[in-house]
């Protein structure tokens, strides 16, 4: 296949977060593009919806209930991989969750609880998915931060703490994994019609869209299309990069 090429055909890739929304997105966005995809999230009802959504694509599929703030399940979840399809070459680090509160309410547990989802349950998966990338000389490492880790914003302060540390590793894994053939990029989404979004005050988001210079949420489908681009061989030259899919937010 020439390197001039969009296509993942013969790579496998594992998308965490894959029930809903974006994930669910970019899974069915890597399968169209010739992947075999894993699917791991807590919702395993959530999966199956997936995976039987690339399953009508005509692509392949494997469905893995995982947790990913679990490390022996996230193991366990790249070793269900290798073993059904024999190599790991594209990881998207999309799971994550939001609890927001003003920095004066912001709870031990949410803010515990969000780190560990976003920036610990990224570094799980990470490091999980290394051996077989790095045993086959090379992979893809694509992880989901935020347009708030750069702009911040009112009421999020565990969650643009556990984003920008994304930005923080995501350069960190590229300086240290460059040489070995893996690349380590992150995405940066804006505001994404998903449930996420949905929850957000209508004032607060009416606010953001005003400041958009695109005027409107982005759509999931925007976003997995950065991720298959980042997943593929047009991409190969692309390291330690933050990629903004926000509509013009931060012009």
């Amino acid at each position: 296949m020439s390197p001039d090429v969009l296509s993942l055909e013969g790579r496998v890739a594992l998308v965490t977060g894959a029930a809903r929304g974006i994930g669910a997105a970019t899974a069915l966005a890597l399968a169209e593009a010739g992947a075999r995809v894993a699917l791991a999230d807590r919702d395993g009802e959530g999966i199956e919806r997936t995976a039987d959504a690339i399953g009508r694509a005509g692509s392949d599929a494997l469905a893995i209930p995982a947790d990913v703030t679990d490390a022996p399940a996230m193991e366990r979840a790249v070793d269900a991989v290798v073993a059904e399809w024999g190599r790991l070459d594209v990881l998207v680090n999309n799971a994550g969750i939001v609890r927001d509160a003003t920095l004066g309410k912001v709870s031990d547990d949410d803010w515990a609880a969000t780190l560990d989802v976003n920036l610990r349950g990224t570094m799980i998966g990470t490091r999980a998915a290394l051996r077989p990338m790095r045993a086959a000389g090379g992979g893809r490492i694509l992880s989901a931060t935020s347009v708030v880790a750069r702009m911040g914003n009112y009421g999020q302060t565990a969650y643009a703490a556990s984003k920008g540390g994304i930005i923080g590793m995501t350069r960190a894994w590229a300086r240290e994994l460059g040489p070995l053939g893996i690349t380590a990029n992150a995405v940066a989404p804006g505001f994404i019609d998903t449930d996420m979004s949905r929850g957000v005050p209508e004032k607060v988001l009416s606010g953001l869209l005003q400041r958009t210079a695109a005027g409107r949420l982005g759509r999931p489908e925007e976003v997995a299309a950065v991720y298959v681009f980042l997943a593929s061989d047009l991409a190969s030259f692309i390291n330690g990069a933050v990629v903004g899919v926000d509509g013009g937010l931060l012009l």
